[in-house]
C-alpha cells in the first residue's frame, strides 16, 4: 500500500517567496513552520509506507503458515485413517501421527503470531496515515495564512501540525 502523494513543493515555494518579498515579520515563521511540517510530514510518510509493507508481509508469512498447517493436517487425517481401516497400526505410524500433532501445535503458533504482528503494524499504519494528512492539511492552511497574510490561518496550520504531532507519536509508541 503506497501512500498518496499530494504535490505540497509549489505551495512550499510560494509562502517562501512571500515570505522574501515584504509581508508582516510573522510571515517568516510561516515558511520555517511549514518547512518543519514538510519534514515531519515526509518522516511519518516513511514511516506510514514501511508498516504498512510489513503488515502485508507478515500477512502473507502467516497465510503461508496456514497453508502449511493445513497440508500437515491432511498427511494426518490420512494417516489417522490408514491406522482405523488396518488393525494393526505400526510403532513407526503412532510416532508419526504424534510428530504431526507437534508439528501442527508449532505451525499454527508461527501462524498466529504473525497475524497478530500484521494486526500491529496495520494498526501503526493507521496511525501514521492520519499523522501525515494532518501535516498535509497544515501546510496547506499555512499557504493559505501566508497568501492571505492572515496570522488566524496561521495558528489553525500550527494546530492541525501538533495534531498530526500527536499521531506521529502515537504511532511511534504504539505496541
Amino acid at each position: 500500500m503506497e501512500e498518496a502523494e499530494v504535490p505540497l513543493e509549489q505551495l512550499h515555494e510560494e509562502i517562501h517567496h512571500h515570505a522574501e518579498h515584504g509581508g508582516p515579520p510573522w510571515i517568516s515563521w510561516v515558511a520555517l513552520s511549514t518547512a518543519l511540517l514538510a519534514v515531519l510530514a515526509a518522516i511519518t510518510g516513511l514511516l506510514s509506507g514501511k508498516h504498512a509493507n510489513e503488515a502485508m508481509m507478515s500477512q502473507i508469512q502467516a497465510s503461508d503458515q496456514w497453508g502449511y498447517y493445513q497440508a500437515k493436517s491432511i498427511k494426518a487425517a490420512i494417516l489417522e485413517a490408514k491406522t482405523t481401516l488396518v488393525s494393526e497400526a505400526t510403532e513407526k505410524d503412532k510416532e508419526k501421527a504424534a510428530q504431526y500433532q507437534e508439528e501442527q501445535a508449532e505451525i499454527k503458533r508461527e501462524a498466529e503470531h504473525k497475524q497478530t504482528e500484521a494486526t500491529a503494524n496495520f494498526h501503526k499504519h493507521e496511525i501514521f496515515a492520519r499523522g501525515v494528512t494532518l501535516f498535509q492539511i497544515a501546510i496547506a492552511v499555512a499557504a493559505i495564512s501566508a497568501l492571505t497574510k492572515k496570522r488566524s490561518f496561521w495558528y489553525v496550520s500550527m494546530v492541525f501540525g501538533a495534531v498530526g504531532a500527536v499521531f506521529l507519536a502515537l504511532g511511534l509508541i504504539a505496541p
